[in-house]
């Protein structure tokens, strides 16, 4: 199978056929002290990691460390009380929710998404481009998850400030992703759509 490998701040990896779970989130939404406190948790789990010396079951258990990590910073998205909340706006929630929608079946195959108060959560598949712009399969290569979200995140950036009557940065710079094994694909959509429950913001 092909792969490719990019970096930004954080190495990404992106097999070829691969359908991604992402989460990306508003700049400043988690306060600085909670970042600290997830990443040393992180860091200090990781370690019990290091005397595993099947490949197997580290890699297992890397997995499980990074669902782990997701789990608690997703909670803290769904619960802080601080930070910006501007995609509780209808029409700011209404610009990303249409950017999502009018690059389906053009970047990516859009599963499933989800927009929260103050993130967004995303499963899709992307689509293959040929060199002339156009979509196929043959002799092309997928769209790059991360030149999706950088076209993503600065269309909805600048209509949501427009509106906004601000400047500066929108959303986070990083985001979350993570391929989606077939195995999962049922439970993180399920996960995706359930997020509003969860957070106690609907009822169903």
């Amino acid at each position: 199978m092909s792969e490719d490998f990019y970096y930004r701040r954080l190495p990404h990896f992106q097999p070829f056929d691969a359908t991604f779970f992402v989460t990306f989130r508003l700049k400043d939404s988690l306060p600085s002290e909670v970042l600290l406190e997830l990443q040393e948790l992180r860091e200090t789990e990781k370690q019990t990691l290091e005397n595993l010396k099947t490949k197997p079951t580290e890699s297992k258990n890397l997995r499980e460390l990074q669902y782990r990590y997701f789990g608690r910073f997703d909670d803290y998205l769904d619960r802080v009380s601080t930070g910006p909340f501007w995609l509780k706006d209808p029409v700011i929630a209404e610009i990303v929710a249409e950017a999502i929608h009018f690059r389906n079946s053009k970047m990516y195959d859009l599963l499933a998404f989800c927009v929260m108060p103050n993130h967004v959560h995303l499963i899709f598949e992307p689509i293959y481009q040929t060199e002339d712009g156009n979509v196929g399969r043959r002799g092309s290569s997928p769209y790059i998850v991360t030149n999706i979200l950088e076209n993503l995140k600065w269309f909805t950036a600048f209509k949501a400030n427009q509106v906004l009557s601000r400047s500066g940065a929108f959303w986070q710079h990083e985001s979350y992703d993570h391929v989606i094994r077939e195995n999962e694909l049922e439970n993180l959509v399920r996960y995706v759509i359930d997020n509003p429950v969860k957070a106690g913001l609907v009822k169903h």
